[in-house]
């Protein structure tokens, strides 16, 4: 068998950023008890682990003690939840993607120029619950072609539409192209509110997995973006199936697979998917390449309320922001340590010819 790992894969600036937020807070206020509104990212591991460590997640600011510390989870939340926690006195702490934050700017931007704005996303998503709150008049949801039929419009000339971050390209490509056929003077907003992260992981499902029997996506089932690398997989004719960790594979879905892609959605942690292949290469004795699809250079700083309560607190906030480090020499070390067979192939535009820098741990 042989296993192909996309690159990019798992975690994203935006989730890198919320994740270590928790984790500056955890070193900083010990003593205290950490809360977080929603989920900080959708992944059960990141969830349980970070309880493991005393963190308390709350789907109601109700439910976290006045003048606590509370974090805003990486989907945004609305201004009403800001009012509550303002209301409390609690520490906010705003963990937000600054891509999430961009689709908020924007909403708020042309409801106060009397746009209608039509927002493509899922109802019940977090991130979607967040932005429609920021202008709730003006918002209309559309998840699908069929809710236009249902939009009610006052003015056809002053219409924009956004969407939420983690859509696949291909299912918003549908909304979108439809929303501009029934309203051909609609705005869209000056760059695409899809976010890199969720951009880059579709594209190198769609450029690996034709060539594959079987997908295999390490992510949650609440995650959106994880969710949506399973329904571009099947849309290239190729099975995928969606697991939180290996513990969840089935033997049944390797009959008579030969090659089998492995991707992890934005908010899955990267030793997740490590443990899968381990367990792949023990049992059917797989080679592993890597398919690097395009390389991701993008972080973000820590929040500035974050910062905030680190002068308070007496902690200079210069010099403890993320530090990434060099993922791919990680990969290389950790197949090393595994005696696994292992070579990268660069299928990046401009990239060098595959046999031009294979290796093998």
């Amino acid at each position: 068998m042989k296993i192909l790992l996309a690159n990019p894969r798992g975690f994203c600036a935006g989730v890198y950023m919320a994740i270590d937020v928790v984790d500056q807070l955890l070193d900083i206020c010990q003593g205290e008890t950490i809360y977080v509104f929603h989920e900080i990212v959708h992944n059960r591991h990141v969830v349980a682990r970070f309880e493991r460590r005393g963190v308390v997640f709350v789907e109601s600011i109700n439910d976290v003690p006045d003048g606590a510390i509370v974090v805003f989870s990486a989907h945004g939340v609305s201004p009403a939840i800001r009012r509550e926690a303002q209301a409390k006195k609690l520490a906010a702490i705003d963990a937000t993607c600054p891509l999430v934050t961009k689709v908020h700017a924007e909403a708020i931007r042309y409801a106060r120029k009397g746009f209608q704005i039509l927002l493509v996303g899922h109802r019940q998503h977090q991130e979607v619950v967040g932005t429609l709150g920021e202008a709730p008049d003006a918002i209309q949801v559309v998840e699908r072609p069929s809710d236009i039929a249902h939009l009610v419009i006052h003015d056809r000339e002053r219409l924009v539409y956004l969407t939420q971050t983690t859509l696949s390209l291909d299912d918003a490509g549908v909304i979108i192209e439809a929303l501009k056929k029934a309203f051909p003077a609609i705005k869209e907003p000056p760059v695409s509110d899809i976010c890199y992260a969720t951009t880059n992981r579709q594209t190198a499902v769609r450029a690996i997995a034709p060539n594959c029997d079987l997908v295999l996506v390490v992510g949650s089932a609440n995650s959106s973006n994880s969710v949506r690398l399973t329904e571009i997989s099947m849309n290239c004719g190729t099975p995928a199936r969606l697991v939180d960790d290996r513990t969840e594979i089935d033997p049944k879905w390797f009959v008579g697979v030969e090659t089998v892609l492995v991707t992890a959605g934005a908010s899955a942690p990267e030793d997740l998917v490590h443990d899968l292949i381990e367990d792949l290469v023990r049992t059917y004795g797989a080679e592993v390449e890597q398919h690097d699809i395009c390389h991701e250079e993008i972080e973000f700083g820590l929040p500035g309320t974050l910062k905030a309560v680190m002068r308070a607190r007496g902690v200079d906030p210069v010099g403890r922001r993320i530090i990434r480090g060099d993922e791919g020499a990680r990969l290389h070390e950790w197949f090393e340590q595994h005696n696994i067979p292992f070579r990268t192939i660069d299928l990046t535009v401009g990239g060098r010819s595959p046999l031009g820098i294979a290796k093998r741990g």
